[in-house]
């Protein structure tokens, strides 16, 4: 446990609000929707767990959804090599949840890395799970290769937010 998670802090929204108090980030999980303790009309998501400043980071559903996604141990059986099909992006289809179909998706490999940009957005991507490559959606489909996520990104408009939030100052 990091040392300031047991300390309570403020319940923030993604676009600065300060939205109430918590007794701890140790009592609050990624994605977690209930028992917040605060009440605004819209459904609220923890999103970030700010340990630093002893915040719990809140947002809408949308927030939470994965955009983008970086890999590592890439095993790629295209029929050139990953950096030559990769360069202008390679359409292709991608899955990230063994109980979901693969769904459309572009891979990219430059100065970045190696990286997957989701057309639809998925909720809960973590490191270290598999991200697998194919052709198209059905059982036909060839499988291109995949990697293991090393991280990930939301919408490019949830990540401004939260890193504009991160990066302001903290009142005492």
């Amino acid at each position: 446990m990091k040392p300031n998670a047991a300390l309570s802090g403020e319940i923030v929204h993604m676009d600065g609000r300060v939205l109430g108090r918590h007794e701890g980030i140790v009592h609050y999980t990624i994605g977690q929707r209930k028992g917040l303790g605060v009440a605004t009309g819209e459904p609220l998501y923890v999103v970030y767990l700010d340990a630093r400043s002893r915040r719990v980071i809140v947002g809408p559903k949308e927030a939470l959804d994965t955009h983008r996604v970086y890999l590592r141990d890439m095993n790629w059986l295209g029929d050139g090599s990953l950096e030559a099909d990769a360069a202008e992006g390679f359409a292709c289809y991608a899955k990230v949840r063994s109980t979901r179909p693969p769904a459309p998706a572009v891979l990219h490999c430059d100065e970045r890395g190696i990286y997957v940009d989701l057309q639809v957005g998925e909720a809960g991507v973590a490191p270290g799970q598999a991200c697998v490559l194919y052709s198209a959606e059905g059982a036909d489909a060839r499988v291109y290769g995949g990697g293991f996520i090393e991280r990930s990104e939301r919408a490019a408009e949830a990540e401004a937010s939260l890193k504009a939030l991160l990066e302001a100052p903290v009142a005492a």
